[in-house]
């Protein structure tokens, strides 16, 4: 299996500065941005055959993860005991061996390619675009959260954000990058992913746990950098994620479908303030 830190998660550029009337020369670090495919491997009528299931624009890190959690939060396999293993493509005719991911199914698992119901042709700020409609999201077989557990103090969620953006470390060089962190119900980070899609950074996030045997996540916080977009809820809710927390706004269809699945679910969190926009009974104001 080859090394997944091939490559950098930044790189150097060239830039021109303009302060006022002085212009100055500078090297900056900016956030890498390469396009990934991921390709599964089963077996078919005549052997192991490969099925392309979706190209992302991704920061090369986390890949395997990226992969499996993207393959699991759409639904396309069930757990990671039906994967056997994943690598890098090592096809000699292919130049972009490590932009390609195949991930390998054991061969009593059979893969139905009519799961693909859209194009899964994502970039790094798409989100729900390219669906096939919102109710194939909606018809999936997804286990609602518990609805009073876990319980939260207010007052660990003000402080959230702040924690999780003291482990971006891609984030602390270029400014330009987003991030999904898992927590437990008393505020401590378990682990946490950065990408330049908000929607890869939380599929590398249950990538991790697939792969470690972490999944579901009953008892755990989500906490994304940006906004909540109906796609974060949904993957959120593949992982059996039942609070979500943002330090931006959640679009309409994000908050429907938290309702929908009794999650809590949150935005604009500052240190002293934040909006609940459903599940308010999982948040208790003081111990």
């Amino acid at each position: 299996m080859r090394n997944e830190m091939f490559l950098g998660s930044t790189v150097k550029a060239n830039i021109t500065r303009i302060e006022g009337n002085i212009v100055t020369r500078h090297i900056d670090i900016i956030t890498t941005e390469e396009p990934l495919e991921i390709r599964i491997y089963h077996s078919g009528l005549t052997g192991m055959e490969h099925t392309s299931v979706a190209v992302t624009m991704r920061t090369t890190l986390n890949d395997y993860e990226l992969a499996a959690g993207f393959l699991y939060s759409e639904g396309l396999i069930k757990g990671r005991e039906e994967i056997r293993r994943i690598a890098y493509c090592a096809d000699d005719d292919v130049d972009q061996h490590y932009n390609i991911v195949n991930v390998y199914l054991k061969s009593d698992i059979l893969f139905d390619s009519s799961q693909l119901t859209r194009n899964f042709y994502t970039s790094s700020s798409c989100g729900i675009c390219g669906k096939a409609s919102l109710e194939a999201l909606e018809l999936r077989d997804y286990v609602k959260p518990s609805s009073d557990r876990p319980t939260v103090i207010a007052g660990i969620i003000n402080e959230l954000p702040a924690t999780l953006r003291k482990s971006q470390k891609v984030f602390n060089k270029t400014g330009g990058i987003h991030a999904a962190g898992l927590f437990n119900a008393d505020g401590e980070l378990l682990a946490a992913r950065e990408d330049v899609g908000r929607h890869n950074a939380l599929d590398k996030l249950i990538g991790w746990g697939l792969l470690a045997g972490k999944i579901p996540f009953h008892e755990n916080i989500l906490v994304v950098s940006g906004r909540v977009s109906y796609e974060i809820i949904q993957k959120a809710l593949s992982a059996g994620i039942p609070i979500v927390v943002a330090v931006g706004a959640p679009s309409s269809l994000a908050v429907d479908l938290a309702n929908n699945f009794d999650m809590t679910l949150i935005g604009f969190v500052k240190s002293d303030v934040f909006n609940i926009y459903s599940g308010e009974t999982r948040i208790i104001k003081s111990k």
